[in-house]
């Protein structure tokens, strides 16, 4: 078995989608990013890639390529997931928390566990939401960061 750690951070943009886990939220601004910049699902690839040893997000999917411009990270999730089970791995059990002071996410947190659940191959996937209370740039409504923690194994 083989760990890894994901960490991912946007900030906030005026007339973009704010799109997390998968799912689109209404809200008056969303992520600022080369793709859909979506957070959590950034977070998950990092950790899966990591317990892999296949590099992260930008090793796969680098900014500077148009074609990842605005791209569901979903979609990328899915090419991750497919670079791991041709390195030899499965996903075992995903954990993430999205950071974020606005909005609440508690409503949704089921529907990014079930979307980031079938892009990974496991049921084994928990989603959590966590405010910074009004601390630093995030808790000022700045951005939303994520983290993911992922265990894969063999095939």
């Amino acid at each position: 078995m083989r760990v890894g750690i994901g960490y991912d951070v946007h900030p906030l943009k005026a007339g973009r989608e704010l799109v997390i886990g998968g799912v689109r939220i209404d809200h008056p601004t969303g992520l600022e990013g080369h793709s859909d910049a979506d957070v959590l699902t950034h977070a998950v690839i990092d950790a899966v890639l990591g317990a892999a040893g296949l590099g992260d997000i930008g090793t796969l999917f680098p900014a500077t390529d148009p074609t990842f411009k605005d791209a569901s990270s979903l979609h990328l999730l899915s090419s991750a997931i497919q670079a791991v089970r041709e390195a030899g791995y499965r996903v075992v059990n995903v954990d993430c928390t999205v950071i974020a002071q606005e909005p609440r996410l508690q409503a949704h947190l089921g529907e990014m566990k079930a979307r980031l659940a079938e892009r990974l191959g496991t049921d084994q996937v928990n989603v959590k939401g966590k405010s910074p209370e009004g601390l630093g740039a995030l808790g000022q409504g700045s951005g939303i960061a994520a983290q993911a923690v992922a265990t894969i194994d063999s095939l």
